[in-house]
């Protein structure tokens, strides 16, 4: 059985390398849909920005953290701009942390 929690937790560790934050309190994961039959994860995401030059290594990363630790057949990464990120996409308590 895909555990959405141990897909989070492993999110958690995907860091946005511009600004060291992990991918998933700062708002940039929209969706994670799991359907276990066929063992296969869909994560939509974001990105802080459009021109992002680390666009390929976050996606890779995102991959990579649905499949880490679980039989998984597939996972599918979706990238969107809609909506766009902004800053209150980013949790209260990861804005507190980082003082803005």
């Amino acid at each position: 059985m895909i555990d959405k929690d141990h897909i989070i937790a492993n999110l958690r560790e995907v860091y946005d390398p511009e600004i060291s934050i992990n991918v998933y309190d700062l708002g940039l994961i929209y969706d994670i849909d799991i359907d276990q039959e066929n063992k296969w994860v869909k994560i939509t995401h974001t990105l802080t920005s459009a021109w992002c030059g680390f666009a390929d290594e976050i996606v890779q990363s995102i991959s990579d953290a649905g499949y880490k630790n679980q039989e998984i057949n597939n996972v599918e990464v979706i990238t969107t701009f809609d909506p766009p990120f902004t800053m209150d996409s980013v949790s209260e308590e990861t804005k507190m942390m980082m003082g803005w």
